[in-house]
């Protein structure tokens, strides 16, 4: 994929503009650089970044609008989705959560190269983050299978706010054995957007869930418990 192409299969719901492209290319030329350094993706061909990262991460973005939101990308690892969302919707403010320092450093040089002024960084665990029902939307992507990936994400997310989990080709499976997650955490499916990459090279399914009511204080519970008895 080149930027053109990024362009054109974004637009109309996307639209990039040529500060944000520059700032695309310059993360995509650090992403390579400290790639070498460190393990942030498997994927770090140009062509394939912009498909499999920038494209995948602005998918939902034709589904649903992010500009003027608060934003938390949990388990965000090389920033994604959330240093592409904030490149894309200036308007929004993006709080990207990982438990890997190291991690955290290459997204504060991110942010310093890119001149980004919407984005802050927590460096911890997100069920021990302790900003409870403070964003519109929290977002998800390749983190943890679902039922655990809703407990430790939505009593961040503002009631009447929206959990977004990107998921891929298992998305649908992993939802039906969320049922009791969903009951539980009191959540709704708001929708269920399906897609695929250009290149056919995988599908993706992304869920986006209201939350009706407050999150009860015992959740999330710790990891281990998460993990040993999932909901």
């Amino acid at each position: 994929m080149t930027y053109e192409e990024l362009k054109t299969a974004l637009a109309p719901n996307v639209i990039l503009s040529e500060t944000m492209i520059l700032r695309l290319k310059a993360y995509a030329a650090l992403l390579k650089e400290w790639n070498e350094k460190m393990n942030l993706t498997a994927i770090s061909e140009e062509g394939e970044v912009l498909e499999k990262h920038f494209y995948d991460c602005l998918i939902p973005a034709k589904a649903f609008s992010f500009e003027g939101k608060s934003i938390c990308d949990l388990g965000t690892g090389a920033g994604f989705p959330g240093l592409v969302l904030a490149i894309a919707f200036p308007t929004s403010q993006i709080t990207l959560v990982d438990a890997t320092l190291k991690k955290c450093h290459f997204l504060e040089e991110v942010i310093k190269t890119l001149g980004l002024k919407n984005v802050k960084i927590i460096n911890g665990r997100a069920e021990s983050y302790s900003a409870r029902e403070s964003f519109d939307i929290v977002t998800a992507r390749a983190v943890a299978p679902l039922p655990e990936l809703l407990e430790i994400s939505v009593a961040l997310v503002k009631v009447g706010g929206i959990f977004l989990a990107m998921k891929g080709s298992k998305g649908k499976d992993e939802l039906a054995a969320s049922k009791h997650a969903i009951e539980t955490l009191h959540l709704t499916v708001e929708k269920i957007d399906e897609d695929s990459l250009p290149s056919g090279d995988g599908a993706r399914v992304n869920i986006f869930f209201r939350k009706d009511h407050k999150t009860e204080s015992q959740f999330p519970r710790s990891w281990s418990e998460i993990e040993k008895k999932p909901l």
